[in-house]
This record gives C-alpha cells, sequence and structure tokens, in this order.
C-alpha cells in the first residue's frame, strides 16, 4: 500500500510541476506572440496609399505614429501660413491616433518635431503645457529647409508606450 501511495504521490507531483512548466511556457509564448503582433491604422487610407505609408503601427506594447501634418482628408494644408493653427491640427491627428489604440499622451515616449521656421514653433510651443500634463516626453526639434507639401510648416512624429496590464 505505501509503494502506491509512494507512487501517486511522485506522478501528482510530477503531473504539477509538468502542468507548472507548460504554464509558464505558453504565458511566455503568449507574451511573445503579443510583442511581434504588428497592428496597422490608417487615418486617411487613400491618402496613405497614394504617399506610400501607414500612418501608426503597434507592436506589442509600443506604438510608432508617422508625422502628422495639418491636412484635410484630401491632403490639402490646412492653415496656410499659420504656425499655431497647423500645430494644433497636428496634434489633434495624433490625439485620434493614440485614442484609436486606447492611449493618450500620457503614455507618449518621444515626440519629434519638424518645422521650416523654428523661432516661430517656439513662440507657439506653450500649447504643449495643455497636453502634456504629467511629464513631457523625450525627442527633437528640428528646423529643417522644407517639408513634403507647399504650405507645410511643421510635422510631429512620435512613439508611445503603454504598460501590459
Amino acid at each position: 500500500m505505501k509503494k502506491i501511495t509512494l507512487l501517486f504521490a511522485s506522478l501528482f507531483t510530477g503531473l504539477c510541476l509538468i502542468s507548472c512548466n507548460n504554464a509558464g511556457k505558453t504565458e511566455a509564448e503568449n507574451t511573445k506572440a503579443k510583442a511581434d503582433t504588428l497592428e496597422y491604422f490608417n487615418l486617411r487610407p487613400k491618402l496613405e496609399k497614394e504617399y506610400g505609408y501607414t500612418h501608426a503601427v503597434r507592436i506589442g506594447d509600443d506604438l510608432k505614429i508617422s508625422g502628422a501634418v495639418s491636412m484635410d482628408d484630401t491632403g490639402k494644408i490646412v492653415a496656410p501660413g499659420n504656425m499655431e493653427q497647423q500645430m494644433k491640427n497636428c496634434y489633434n491627428d495624433l490625439e485620434k491616433i493614440l485614442k484609436h489604440y486606447g492611449y493618450t499622451y500620457d503614455d507618449v515616449v518621444v515626440e519629434n518635431v519638424y518645422t521650416t521656421n523654428m523661432a516661430d514653433f517656439i513662440r507657439v510651443s506653450g500649447f504643449r503645457n495643455s497636453i502634456y500634463k504629467k511629464q513631457f516626453p523625450t525627442g527633437t526639434w528640428l528646423e529643417v529647409k522644407g517639408l513634403a507639401i507647399e504650405g507645410q510648416l511643421i510635422e510631429i512624429d512620435m512613439e508611445a508606450h503603454k504598460k501590459s496590464d
């Protein structure tokens, strides 16, 4: 009887260990699968296809967003010559993309600004205080000779990260 009890105890312990090991592997495999999954989003599908880019892609918990510009759905620049309004329009589009994935500006970790007039951008950059309430992200501000579309004064790209639940 003791041998049978010992045998069952050994089998039970072995099954528990196998089960625990498999559960750990499954969780790790699920985490890796989630991290490797790409989820694309097009804000303006027709324009993005025409220009040859995707506006955003989520890779696991990381979100990468292409440069947002002040344009309408036909590709026409909105608020030509008005840095402040173009900047606000960029942030409005960026917020739409963040919300699509369930992110907020609190999740943004990198922000890069490209502008054709740095002095003008700095003059209106205080607007950023209204969207970054906890912490400013890392990033770079660059003055460039020109941007993709005539009349475009600013372009903003960003990356965000959300902790797994």
